[in-house]
């Protein structure tokens, strides 16, 4: 058994533990059951939840949350318009979220599934310097679909 400043008490029964730790104000806590003899702590259980909930909200607070952003191109998208889509996707890389490129097939487009991937590549290329390519591009049903992760920057 241990006290409440983790100092060894020895080896004791269980209501001698219990009396001890109620006597002092404390719980009786079963830290290692699997120990040979299992070893218990008197201690405020409530100040250590306080605690351990505490570190838990802490942690939480600086996790970041990463969101996965969709942008859709087709074959035939014009230059402006792939502009427009580029620059929505480096925003949302600048943001810090990853980025689904999908590129839909329409009709008969499916047979020239080199025109999709030549335009993945040059989507590539124009947010190259905000993101890089997770997972190259493949065919999922009737559409392409490439994931781009953003740059971590190291100089901030």
């Amino acid at each position: 058994m241990l006290d409440e400043n983790n100092n060894q008490l020895g080896i004791m029964s269980l209501n001698d533990a219990k009396t001890y730790a109620y006597d002092h104000g404390y719980d009786l806590v079963l830290i290692a059951p699997a120990a040979n003899p299992p070893v218990c702590r008197a201690m405020d259980y409530g100040k250590y939840r306080y605690e351990v909930d505490k570190k838990e909200k802490e942690a939480k607070k600086k996790q970041q949350v990463v969101e996965v952003k969709e942008v859709q191109l087709s074959c035939r998208i014009d230059t402006h318009d792939f502009e427009t889509k580029a620059n929505r996707a480096i925003k949302f890389l600048q943001s810090g979220n990853k980025v689904r490129v999908c590129l839909r097939f329409k009709g008969r487009e499916i047979a020239h599934q080199d025109l999709g991937k030549e335009v993945l590549a040059k989507f590539e290329e124009y947010v190259s310097e905000y993101g890089t390519v997770d997972k190259k591009p493949s065919l999922e049903g009737r559409q392409l679909t490439m994931f781009v992760v953003p740059v971590k920057n190291t100089a901030k």
